[in-house]
């Protein structure tokens, strides 16, 4: 590590004490908090009744290979909606950045909203701002011990009350709490809890603002979204600084026009704006990648004018080119390109969740042995036929032999196939047929006796001998 006069690699952390502010932007992101933890911490325990299957709304079922959201049962060969809902949020989360900046990141991102209840209770505990940059200078003594000790125990129970949810997800929650508490649970959730726990604590309550810094990579990259035409957080320079920069409000320059008569801003330099940011910075430095739109220093600097009777805006959303005196393009291809995109992509998910089959069959032929001569000079192939009920219902299914008309099908003891709801079955087939014109291909077609369902129809290759076949 160089420590000469290039300077250190790393710096150490400062640690920052964000300042209460109250405004629009703060009440907005405690409405999301809100929102955010309470679907998070409730949606385990919600009901949903089913005619079959389990009675939570959403339980991700890897023993039994389904995922249940609410009406919805995502089976093992539904996962590429999992893609899709991974690409659809992607071009939302590219739309919205092109459109308005770090929104998601302000508002919406786990680690923003985990760190605010942290600071939350970090100020519940220790007091505000000036209260805790106290406690932190002053030596360990009763008073720092208790608050600081408080204060990181607040911070392990919601760290555990997230870790435990989340392991409430995998299985039926009243039964997996019961049992994680009386030590009966399985092992996986015991270290899924420990790890979300532990990664909670961490990023949450001591990396804070270095996951966005120095982790995450949306903060890297998200410069390739921006434009001049963006909406950012952002100082407005030309009315803040003047021509001979901002100034505190001292005699002679109390009132706006005393100041701009001296050349000077309407920005008075409190640096309550920087004393709010979550991440340490000077908005009034410009662009930074650190910056994640949380907008509480406009409700800081809104908070000062508001006080001095003087306009808001002073720090708004708003984008360079306007700042510049120049209109701002809203709709622009680019930000058109990722709705269109987005909207096809929730379009096409939309339609293959509504379009998929109430009953799926595959057919794969047997390779070993991949045919046999029968002693009547018959070629006979066998097939293993795989049966998804994807319904509530059960399903009565009789599989038969479509094409060609001369092959035979032979299913053992089997007539029907009871499907239970949801389930699946494997089915042994054989198919017989003269070597004399025999078909390359068979067709098997799986009708539900009671015609609720359509029939499926698959097809497989039927392997004859070049010899026996004339070939």
């Amino acid at each position: 590590m160089s420590t000469g006069g290039e300077g250190a690699l790393y710096a150490k952390r400062i640690p920052i004490h964000p300042r209460s502010v109250r405004g629009r932007f703060r009440r907005l992101k405690y409405a999301v908090l809100a929102l955010a933890y309470g679907v998070y911490f409730l949606l385990p325990w919600l009901r949903w009744e089913r005619p079959a299957g389990p009675d939570q709304a959403v339980l991700f079922d890897l023993p039994a290979r389904r995922f249940y959201v609410f009406g919805l049962v995502v089976h093992p060969d539904d996962i590429f909606w999992l893609a899709g809902v991974l690409v659809a949020a992607a071009l939302l989360l590219f739309f919205v950045t092109s459109l308005a900046g770090r929104v998601f990141c302000g508002y919406f991102c786990f680690q923003t909203l985990w760190t605010d209840v942290y600071q939350l209770v970090e100020r519940l505990v220790q007091g505000e701002r000036a209260a805790r940059l106290r406690l932190e200078a002053q030596p360990w003594n009763a008073e720092k011990i208790r608050k600081k000790g408080l204060t990181h125990l607040l911070w392990l129970a919601v760290a555990f009350a997230t870790g435990l949810t989340f392991t409430l997800y995998w299985a039926d929650a009243p039964q997996l709490a019961r049992a994680f508490f009386a030590g009966a649970a399985p092992f996986p959730a015991y270290a899924t809890a420990a790890f979300l726990t532990a990664t909670t604590y961490v990023m949450a309550g001591i990396a804070r603002e270095q996951v966005c810094t120095y982790m995450c990579p949306y903060a890297r990259f998200q410069g390739v979204m921006f434009d001049r035409d963006t909406l950012i957080v952002a100082y407005d320079r030309a009315r803040g600084e003047g021509g001979k920069g901002r100034h505190r409000p001292v005699r002679g320059l109390r009132t706006r026009a005393e100041r701009h008569a001296a050349g000077h801003g309407d920005c008075v330099d409190c640096g309550y704006c920087v004393q709010v940011c979550p991440t340490g910075i000077d908005i009034r430095d410009g662009l930074q990648y650190q910056c994640i739109t949380c907008a509480l220093c406009i409700d800081a600097c809104d908070t000062v004018m508001d006080r001095l009777g003087w306009p808001r805006g002073l720090i708004r959303y708003t984008s360079e080119n306007a700042l510049a005196g120049r209109p701002t393009r809203i709709l622009r291809p680019k930000v058109l390109g990722y709705g269109a995109a987005f909207l096809l992509s929730v379009a096409l998910l939309a339609w293959s969740v509504a379009a998929r089959a109430p009953l799926e069959a595959t057919v794969i032929q047997q390779r070993q042995p991949l045919y046999v001569t029968l002693s009547d000079g018959r070629i006979q192939n066998g097939y293993e036929l795989k049966l998804v009920n994807k319904t509530e219902r059960a399903l009565e299914l009789a599989v038969r032999l479509a094409a060609p008309a001369g092959a035979e099908l032979d299913l053992g003891r089997i007539r029907t196939v009871r499907l239970a709801p949801e389930r699946m079955v494997r089915v042994l087939a054989r198919v017989r047929q003269r070597p004399e014109g025999a078909a390359r291909r068979v067709r098997f077609r799986v009708e539900e006796l009671r015609g609720r369902v359509a029939p499926v129809e698959r097809e497989a290759p039927f392997f004859v001998p070049q010899a026996a076949g004339g070939g």
